[in-house]
């Protein structure tokens, strides 16, 4: 370790004894102090501090490639294939086996892109060649880079690009393995041990940069790379057929070139769509026939050559003309404004009433399918009429095979379902596309139930889902984390897909599958489970829920998110991708022992359901909580770096800043925020309370029930590495006494006029009574927790590392606060410290001190500079003959006041925002 960081974990711990004798006092924010102070004499310079950030930025790198080894290894190719080298006794059974993927991986984004790329890409590499250490993993350059909508799906296609070549790999060890075992009976296999989608460039939720047109170029784009992958794979088994294909991707990627124009000119979409829908030979819609075309070829043909031929084969089953399936996503509301036009143009009808849902009822069985053009998607203004054009033109013009996903967000009522089946039948694609409604709002989770079974008892649906052999769901953890809590949120969850299996059983659809999707959420990082790849897998999708759906005789078909910078790299190399697509097969979350004895927690409902409605109530008293929501909005999002191409936040003024609802920010920057602050009070909060009545019979029940024991794992994850001191602390930055009374005794007199400005600016603030009231009602349930703790088994590792290791983390967590704290403080003194300067474009000096304090630096430096100018036009520039004195440099003082104050406000908030990375990558973090 760095000497200077060794030392100041020393001066952190010595900070830390002081509170057992003085229990308020807060070594967090004297270690800040003490920093602010060598700041502000000059003993410390901002170079000094990015010197100290810059080693524990590698710790926050190392930690993060140390869990992804932890989580996906071994490593080594020939080790992980060799779990697919089984011997099978039966073909049928081992062929129905991999028929079937074992999970469906989704590759998503919105804003998790924390890393650099260069960042990600030394962390995948450190975790698959095991180079733990800094000199490999520290050599990535922080330099943001802009993160756009065309960076995050070149991301998203280089993983999956890592994922087929691992499932390639896979393929083969199974065909070898059947080759050996059934020596006449191989070739009919037909594996799909994995299946690959993306909602990148489709999902319409919560964004309006995505175009119709943006969609049908990167499904072009997506066709053209794949095609181009299949042909590499077919050189040399089949040279004829690997040149049509490659030609269809030249031409395939011209299309795309077309649709990446400005199709707003009427005669560039006209040639565009005119292009992609005429009949040319090199136009491909179907691998049907070359498909067959491969496996004739590979019944004639020698091992080594069938089995080349059939991998390819196997990869476009999985794929299809694409580099997966496609996943677009609308809101129920844009669904609900969309069906109102045809059943209801005069807005009479309440849509979640009974009448509303006759009148769609009516309007599905007698829609009749009509044909569109890519004229009229250009001119459709409904977003979600719009979707359904594109799925039309990408069914008719692109990939007529791959089924197309229609996720609805937000969706509480059977009538929204009904509404995208009647325009799936309106524009004919109903046999090709899967409605899947999202239950993640708390009203989703409550009456999710109830909807199902009234949406499956309709006959119009069920008709639908054995049309498509699949009933599909989405369950969502990140609003449901922020709104719900995550433990809530996971056994809520739980139940709703346990009703799934019930409703689909009673109304007759047990010969369908069910596709059940879990995207996740930010808990202690995405994926929801921290400790290892089989809790990240049964914790969205228990075994408890399984075993319903197998007793029901149903099968499911497991889906899940692997979004952004975090999701991206467990497919960061092919080792990596490998390896968890290993791991995932050793857990495959379809499966489970049916006959296995009831967890107890499912059983001793009696004591199960309390504690989770206990924690619940916990959970949404901090929810309804204005000090909670004052709290978490306090910095708005300015302790996070800008990790996606969505908008984390909706437009708002300063004064709604001032009052900022949770409901104004998305859920992974809300629950980002909550490990900036110190506490993720969405994991915690309400465990220890909620067990408080009933101790020891709860400590019982967690620790013989292993959906306990996995509880238990989340919450000390969570626990190791938060801090209710580094709370506090944050408030104590608005609070007017300290800054009145640091210079009280003369110590820092060159700041007197400074604090004191401090000081009257924020008597009337009420964050430090925020963050102090939130810091005590989290303390009261820490201690219930750490109660709890005290009559449960001891942990002997946290997040897979010894318990040893978990006090040098949180030091250097508290040092990484500490060091934000001073340059907070930094920053609030150059601000106050700036000459007032005249008001403009309703720009007060107030108002930019009130950006520099909710971190809205961005804003308050462009205020500052256009209050304090440095560049102006020179009098030398012009050739005027008449001599002047003036200008007479009465202006050069704005070079100082840049000098002085707003360039170090930069400087200080570029650390800030790294510090935040380091915390992040400590919890484990993406946005």
């Amino acid at each position: 370790m760095n000497p200077k960081i060794a030392a100041l974990h020393e001066r952190l711990r010595e900070l830390h004894d002081r509170t057992r004798d003085t229990p308020l006092f807060n070594p967090v924010f004297q270690l800040g102090l003490e920093f602010s102070r060598k700041l502000e004499t000059g003993d410390m310079g901002l170079a000094d501090i990015d010197d100290l950030v810059s080693s524990l930025e590698c710790e926050g790198l190392l930690a993060r490639a140390q869990k992804l080894d932890r989580m996906v290894a071994p490593m080594d190719p020939e080790t992980n294939l060799a779990t697919f080298r089984e011997r099978p006794g039966d073909f049928a059974a081992f062929a129905e086996r991999w028929r079937h993927p074992l999970l469906h991986v989704v590759f998503t984004a919105h804003p998790t892109f924390l890393l650099t790329p260069a960042q990600a890409g030394t962390v995948a590499q450190s975790a698959s060649d095991g180079s733990m250490d800094g000199a490999h993993v520290c050599t990535a350059p922080y330099d943001r880079v802009p993160i756009t909508l065309d960076s995050e799906h070149d991301a998203a296609m280089s993983a999956m690009s890592r994922a087929q070549g691992a499932r390639d790999r896979i393929v083969r060890t199974l065909l070898a393995s059947a080759r050996d075992a059934f020596p006449s009976e191989w070739k009919s296999l037909a594996p799909v041990p994995v299946r690959l989608a993306t909602w990148v460039g489709y999902d319409m939720d919560g964004r309006t940069d995505i175009g119709w047109n943006t969609s049908i170029r990167y499904r072009l784009s997506e066709k053209a790379e794949r095609l181009a992958g299949y042909a590499a794979m077919l050189a040399e088994a089949a040279p004829d057929i690997a040149g049509k294909l490659a030609a269809a991707a030249e031409y395939t990627g011209e299309m795309a070139v077309n649709f990446a124009k400005d199709l707003s000119d009427p005669a560039l979409l006209s040639h565009a769509a005119n292009t992609l829908t005429a009949a040319h030979p090199d136009k491909l819609t179907s691998l049907a026939p070359i498909m067959t075309q491969l496996e004739t070829a590979a019944a004639d043909a020698d091992d080594a050559t069938a089995i080349g031929l059939l991998t390819a084969v196997a990869a476009m089953r999985a794929d299809g003309l694409g580099m997966g399936w496609i996943h677009f996503r609308v809101n129920s509301s844009q669904l609900q404004n969309a069906i109102r036009r045809r059943v209801d143009p005069e807005s009479k009808l309440d849509l979640s009433s009974q009448a509303a849902l006759g009148a769609i009822r009516t309007a599905l069985r007698e829609a009749r399918p009509l044909n569109s053009n890519f004229a009229a998607l250009a001119i459709e203004s409904s977003t979600a009429i719009r979707q359904f054009l594109a799925m039309q033109q990408i069914l008719k013009h692109i990939d007529a095979d791959a089924p197309i996903r229609m996720l609805i967000a937000e969706c509480e009522q059977p009538q929204t379902v009904l509404a995208a089946l009647y325009f799936a039948k309106l524009f004919g694609i109903d046999d090709k596309v899967d409605v899947s409604p999202l239950f993640e709002t708390e009203t989703a989770l409550e009456h999710g139930g109830r909807f199902l079974d009234a949406l499956l008892a309709e006959e119009d649906y069920r008709a639908y889902a054995k049309l498509r052999g699949r009933v599909c769901i989405q369950t969502g953890f990140s609003d449901a984390g922020r709104f719900v809590g995550q433990i809530p949120a996971s056994l809520a969850i739980e139940r709703l897909q346990g009703r799934l299996a019930d409703a689909m059983k009673a109304n007759g659809l047990s010969d369908v599958a069910a596709l059940i999707f879990n995207t996740h959420g930010e808990s202690m990082g995405r994926g929801a489970h921290p400790t290892s790849m089989k809790d990240r897998l049964e914790w969205p999708l228990s075994p408890w829920t399984r075993r319903r759906f197998v007793r029901a005789g149903i099968r499911l078909e497991p889906e899940v998110s692997f979004q952004g910078g975090d999701g991206y790299l467990w497919f960061g190399t092919p080792e990596l991708a490998l390896a968890t697509l290993t791991r995932i097969a050793e857990n495959p979350p379809g499966e489970t022992d049916s006959d296995a004895p009831t967890d107890q927690f499912y059983r001793r409902t009696d004591l199960s359901l309390d504690f989770y409605r206990a924690i619940r109530r916990v959970q949404n008293m901090h929810l309804v909580s204005s000090t909670y929501s004052r709290a978490v909005t306090a910095f708005g999002l300015g302790l996070l770096n800008d990790t996606g191409s969505r908008r984390s936040r909706r437009q708002s003024d300063l004064a709604s800043d001032r009052k900022m609802s949770l409901r104004q920010i998305r859920a992974i920057p809300h629950n980002a925020v909550l490990q900036q602050l110190g506490y993720p009070v969405n994991v915690i909060a309400g465990f220890g309370t909620a067990a408080d009545t009933n101790r020891e019979e709860i400590a019982a029940l967690l620790v013989e029930s292993e959906r306990g024991r996995q509880m238990l794992r989340l919450v000390r994850a969570a626990d190791a590495l938060a801090s209710i001191k580094t709370v506090a602390a944050h408030g104590e930055l608005f609070n007017s006494a300290y800054w009145a009374s640091r210079p009280y005794r003369g110590t820092e007199e060159h700041l007197t006029d400074a604090c004191l400005s401090l000081a009257e600016y924020l008597t009337k603030d009420d964050r430090v009574g925020v963050f102090r009231r939130l810091a005590s009602r989290l303390r009261v349930d820490a201690m219930h927790l750490h109660k709890l703790m005290d009559v449960l088994p001891e942990a002997t590792e946290e997040l897979g590392a010894p318990i040893s290791g978990r006090e040098h983390k949180r030091r250097s967590i508290g040092l990484l606060q500490s060091l934000r704290l001073a340059l907070l403080q930094h920053m609030f003194l150059k601000a106050v410290q700036v000459p007032v300067f005249s008001r403009s474009n309703d720009i007060s000096r107030e108002d930019v001190l009130e950006m520099v304090f909710t971190l809205r630096i961005d804003d308050a430096l462009t205020q500052l500079r256009r209050a304090f100018p440095t560049s102006f036009p020179s009098i030398d520039d012009f050739a005027v003959d008449e001599p002047s004195d003036y200008p007479d440099g009465g202006d050069s003082g704005y070079l100082a006041i840049r000098r002085d104050f707003i360039d170090p406000i930069e400087k200080a908030y570029e650390l800030v925002l790294r510090i935040g990375t380091a915390i992040a990558n400590e919890f484990g973090a993406h946005g």
